[in-house]
């Protein structure tokens, strides 16, 4: 092997282990220049919940080291507030101007604005959770009802004759799914799943409806022919009753 690309490849892991031991080093190159050249301190950044140990440059502002902080805490920056001593640091602030040094203790709070934020999007989110399970309800009684009319189209194609309430039944229950659905406040992704339902439903009541008149069509046949044989059976009973005239003299 070629002892140059021997050392270039050895020199490869040197960097990357350089920069395995410098990784908050080189997480500031890639933030913008909020923070001024010197040396490196360590602040420790209480929350509620939280405890964090940062590395940043003693020159650093608040508002660089809140963007370092929203890395681990996952507040963005505009949503924290920074204080130290007691004060709430503006982000202009300078972290060595302000008196924190290595170890120094901070405290981190989230802004009310952005508490009340994220409730009012958890409240959202849950509204829609709970009208999609509603809507779910709604479509297994759906799936149901559209066995039923999958077993009258069955029947009406294969030219049996289908009882009229079942129809009236099953389309009043369909509708009773639509009043359901119409009753549902929905937003987002339940809106949408709402109006696939109601158009699955209309679509099912459209069907009984077409599968109706043909039914009656059907229905009307059969009474005709029922008519008829009527009419011949009367007449032959008729004929067979007819006494047989008497002899001539």
């Amino acid at each position: 092997m070629n002892p140059a690309g021997s050392d270039v490849v050895n020199g490869n892991e040197e960097i990357k282990w350089e920069m395995s031991e410098n990784d908050d080093d080189h997480l500031h190159h890639h933030l913008d220049g909020s923070s001024s050249d010197g040396p490196m301190i360590r602040v420790k950044v209480s929350s509620v919940s939280s405890h964090f140990d940062i590395k940043v440059p003693s020159q650093s502002t608040f508002g660089y080291l809140k963007k370092v902080l929203a890395l681990q805490s996952g507040l963005e920056p505009q949503e924290q507030r920074l204080f130290f001593r007691g004060r709430e640091k503006g982000d202009a602030d300078v972290l060595h101007t302000a008196g924190v040094k290595d170890l120094s203790k901070l405290l981190l709070m989230e802004h009310s604005v952005s508490k009340e934020r994220k409730m009012e999007e958890l409240r959202k989110k849950n509204e829609i959770l709970k009208a999609c399970e509603a809507v779910g309800e709604v479509r297994a009684e759906v799936d149901k009802l559209s066995a039923k009319v999958s077993a009258i189209q069955a029947s009406v194609d294969g030219g049996i004759k289908v009882n009229e309430k079942d129809f009236i039944v099953s389309t009043e229950l369909l509708m009773v799914q639509l009043l359901k659905l119409d009753s549902i406040e929905a937003k987002g992704e339940a809106k949408i799943q709402r109006k696939n339902e109601v158009s699955r439903v209309q679509s099912y009541v459209d069907t009984l409806d077409e599968l109706k008149a043909r039914n009656s069509n059907l229905f009307g046949n059969y009474s005709n022919a029922v008519v008829v044989t009527t009419q011949w059976e009367t007449f032959d009973s008729g004929a067979g009753s007819l006494a047989t005239p008497p002899p001539m003299p």
